[in-house]
């Protein structure tokens, strides 16, 4: 800074931090503090409505460079460069490839094959599946359901009649046999059999060290409903049992920890998941430190064993169905949130993935989205782009205590797979989801497309499958515990909505006549309401626009033979108006009132029982209007 510069700044008197507060209270006139200004967010924590340098003083992690414990980064200092991956359904080994390699040529740096069927032995379809692929430039995920073992020693056969360089191979062939279990209920044979398996592709895979193989898949919680803390204190409880599980079976702490790579769901909250990437990192370091000293190794001699590479997706848990376009606006933030957080690597799922109809386009709008963030906003030329930002480093400590909090919590009740048994991972899940549901039900959390601004247009006459509206059970017959499960935070509401979609295929579409008479204001604000609360379930809204009296409104309701009759005034009309407009229209119409009156319980004893307001709760209000006009919710709803 020049000399002029400094003395601009120098007309600028520093203002302390007790003055702030006592002009904000001076603005509040008597207002609560609390409830005005601070966010409590589902992870319980308490955001502040400013930082300041000084809430840094006491951060440690600060102050670190990258290789520096603690850090929250754990890449290069001179960059901030992620791999840009996209998945490829593996049914023919021959069509998967020539899929690989035409997505490589349009800018994919990371390629995985999932493999839905189980891999039967054959080294040639493996050679089918890589050939013609830079294996030293390109990262590699192999992701099968079962026999990883087999592909493991198919790979390794391939693979050596290749001339690669073993250290340059980057990429995974991941087991996760605690998260298959939470999913499943069961071990696909027995604890010591599945971590058996995990001790053999350690083996089988030795002499490629870059190659993971034990995931942490955070994005299962993510997707279940879970909190960013609660999200980093399960992995980090699932990484600490394979580190304890596994080291009792003989592999080499060394050995096992650079082998282990973290799945992070990346959700809508863009600050937080921004600060909950950088967390893990922090947390990691900490359980490696904590091993450390457990086996008495130097703190010096831990180096790259702090290190924890992070692969994100972004989330199903915050996709529609219905309006499939707008999840493209969700998965840009969520993708700029792992980014800047300092994902390693980064899947944006298409935008049509709620509805499984992904297709060659909504691939490409996906790819399309990391490319725009490396190559025109140059995401990746600035190393840990949030280091020094007196929030989010504020963020990162506390999401960092939260969840090493949680995390101690399992580890009293003896480890993830304890908790597991004994429900406490499944009860954290439960009340977290169901508060994140009932926001969406009253609106707290706005979802665009959904429970705000739905679009009338938006029909789907498909018959779907009846997964997209219910949670996702892979519960095992045999399963020996509940379950966690995939749930989406819109299906509750969309289940409704297809119900009534479907119902309307072969019945009339439900209208609502809307009746705004009376106090322009009000009505015309009550009206926008009520067409935005019906609007959500797909009924049909007439909007002819204010009636001048209410008989030329009944008049044009009567006309218009709608399925239900909302009448939109003034509090203070209400007790005169509703009285007449439900007489007629009682036995023609739903006749609903659009507000709470002070004379709701006066009108109540009349027979005027329907009232929608802004406390109104969505998921069971439409629920019942469904079921009042015939349509059979059960089959869809979540």
């Amino acid at each position: 800074m020049n000399e002029k510069d400094k003395n601009r700044f120098s007309e600028f008197l520093p203002v302390s931090t007790e003055a702030w507060e006592a002009q904000i209270r001076a603005d509040l006139n008597g207002a609560d503090y609390e409830k005005r200004l601070i966010w409590n967010t589902d992870e319980g924590i308490q955001i502040k409505p400013y930082y300041r340098k000084e809430d840094l003083s006491a951060l440690d992690h600060s102050t670190h460079l990258s290789g520096q414990f603690p850090s929250a980064l754990s890449k290069p200092i001179e960059g901030n460069a992620w791999l840009i991956r996209q998945d490829i359904q593996v049914d023919d080994f021959s069509s998967a490839n020539e899929k690989a390699i035409a997505l490589i040529s349009k800018g994919i740096t990371s390629i995985g094959f999932i493999f839905h069927q189980n891999y039967i032995s054959n080294e040639n379809s493996i050679s089918d599946l890589l050939c013609n692929i830079d294996l030293e430039s390109i990262e590699i995920n192999l992701l099968p359901a079962q026999n990883h073992l087999a592909l493991a020693k198919d790979l390794v056969s391939f693979l050596t009649t290749q001339e690669i360089d073993k250290q340059k191979l980057n990429g995974s062939l991941t087991i996760d046999p605690f998260g298959s279990y939470a999913r499943k209920g069961k071990f696909n044979e027995n604890e010591l059999a599945d971590l058996t398996q995990v001790k053999l592709l350690l083996e089988v895979l030795a002499d490629f060290p870059n190659v993971h193989i034990v995931a942490l898949n955070g994005c299962d919680f993510t997707n279940a409903g879970a909190s960013a803390v609660q999200e980093l204190a399960f992995s980090l409880a699932i990484g600490a049992e394979y580190l304890d599980k596994l080291t009792d079976l003989g592999v080499l702490f060394a050995d096992l920890s650079p082998r282990i790579r973290l799945n992070l769901g990346v959700g809508g909250n863009y600050f937080m998941e921004l600060a909950k990437h950088r967390s893990a990192r922090l947390l990691w370091s900490k359980l490696v430190g904590s091993y450390g000293k457990l086996l008495d190794l130097a703190p010096d001699s831990l180096g790259a064993l702090r290190e924890l590479y992070i692969h994100s997706e972004t989330t199903l848990w915050n996709k529609t169905v219905y309006d499939p376009h707008v999840n493209i606006l969700r998965t840009q933030t969520e993708a700029m949130s792992a980014v800047l957080g300092g994902t390693d690597s980064l899947t944006i799922l298409p935008f049509r993935i709620s509805s499984s109809t992904t297709d060659e386009f909504s691939e490409r709008i996906a790819r399309n989205q990391q490319l725009l963030l490396q190559h025109e906003a140059h995401f990746d030329k600035v190393a840990d782009p949030a280091a020094g930002s007196y929030y989010i480093e504020t963020l990162t400590n506390e999401i960092s205590e939260k969840a090493w909090e949680l995390f101690l919590q399992i580890q009293d009740l003896n480890g993830y797979l304890a908790a597991l048994k004994k429900g406490f991972i499944q009860e954290q899940l439960r009340d977290i989801s169901s508060k994140r549901l009932g926001s969406v039900a009253s609106r707290l959390d706005k979802v665009l497309g959904i429970n705000k601004f739905p679009d009338p247009s938006d029909h789907i006459s498909l018959e779907l499958k009846d997964c997209l509206f219910k949670a996702v059970d892979s519960s095992d017959p045999d399963s020996e515990i509940e379950t966690i499960k995939q749930v989406r935070r819109s299906q509750p509401l969309e289940s409704l909505r297809y119900a009534t979609d479907h119902f309307s295929i072969s019945n009339k579409r439900p209208t609502v006549f809307l009746l705004p008479v009376g106090d322009p204001i009000q009505s015309a604000a009550r009206a926008q309401f009520s067409a935005e609360f019906f609007g959500v379930v797909g009924y049909e809204i007439v909007d002819i626009g204010q009636f001048g009296s209410l008989d030329i409104g009944l008049t044009a309701a009567l006309e218009a033979q709608p399925s239900i009759v909302v009448l939109c005034s003034s509090d203070a009309e209400y007790e005169e108006l509703a009285p007449v407009a439900y007489s007629i229209l009682k036995n023609k119409s739903i006749f609903v009132v659009a507000g709470a009156p002070a004379c709701m319980d006066k009108l109540k004893q009349m027979g005027i029982k329907q009232y929608i307001s802004k406390k109104s709760n969505l998921g069971s209000i439409l629920a019942k209007f469904n079921r009042k006009l015939g349509i059979n919710n059960t089959e869809h709803e979540a």
